[in-house]
C-alpha cells in the first residue's frame, strides 16, 4: 500500500494554545496541496486530532469525496505545550531555543512519541492493504516515521515544509520504503 503523509499548513502563532487554526497562508497551502493531489486516487483520508491538520485535510477530503478520520496517535509531540510557535519564527526570534531543539534538547520523550506514531501509522497501513491512504499530520510525526522506515534512531532530523508530501510504500511482509520526501512543487508559485 502507499502511505502519503502531508504536513499541515502554516498555523497561527499562538501563546494561549498548542492547537491553533491555520493562518490565511496555511489555508491557501491546504487548497494548493488539495489541487495538487486531485488526480490521485486515494482510498482513505486521516488527520491528527489537532486543528491545523484537520483544516489542511478538509479541502482534499471534500474534493475526493472522503470524510476525514481523526487519529490521536498522529498528533504532534507539542500537543500539551500550551502554545505554538512555528519553527521558522522560533529560529528567527530565539535562535538559541531553536538550536537546542535542532540538537535534540526539546524536552520530548522522543522514544515514547516514536512508539505512539509508529503504532498508529502501522495500524493505518495494516487496515488498508493494497490501498493508497493520505494522512495529514505534523513535522514531528513525519520525522519519527521516516526514521523508523530508514531504521534510524528516533529523532527529529529534518524540517518538512508546510503541506509537503512524503510517500512510503508499505508491504504486507513488513518492508517499508521511502518513495519521496518533502515534495513541494505545489508551493512554487506562492510568494515567500
Amino acid at each position: 500500500m502507499e502511505l502519503i503523509l502531508i504536513r499541515h499548513g502554516l498555523p497561527e502563532r499562538r501563546h494561549d494554545t498548542s492547537n491553533p487554526p491555520l493562518a490565511a497562508k496555511g489555508l491557501d497551502q491546504a487548497h494548493r496541496v488539495a489541487a495538487w493531489l486531485a488526480d490521485e486516487k486515494v482510498d482513505a483520508v486521516f488527520a491528527s486530532t489537532m486543528l491545523r491538520a484537520i483544516q489542511t485535510a478538509e479541502p482534499f477530503a471534500a474534493q475526493a469525496g472522503h470524510v476525514v478520520t481523526q487519529h490521536d496517535g498522529i498528533a504532534e509531540y507539542d500537543r500539551d505545550s500550551g502554545r505554538y510557535v512555528p519553527m521558522e519564527e522560533l529560529k528567527r526570534d530565539n535562535y538559541e531555543a531553536w538550536l537546542a531543539m535542532a540538537q535534540g534538547n526539546h524536552g520530548v520523550d522522543i522514544a515514547g512519541f516514536h512508539a505512539t506514531v509508529v503504532a498508529a501509522l502501522e495500524e493505518i497501513v495494516e487496515s488498508h492493504p493494497g490501498k493508497r491512504v493520505a494522512v495529514f499530520c505534523h513535522g514531528g510525526v513525519i520525522n519519527v516515521w521516516t526514521a523508523h522506515v530508514l531504521s534510524m534512531t528516533p529523532r527529529l532530523f529534518f524540517e518538512p515544509d508546510y503541506t509537503s508530501i512524503h510517500r512510503f510504500m508499505c508491504a504486507r511482509s513488513g518492508q517499508r520504503n521511502v518513495v519521496s520526501l518533502n515534495e513541494r512543487a505545489h508551493l512554487r508559485e506562492m510568494a515567500e
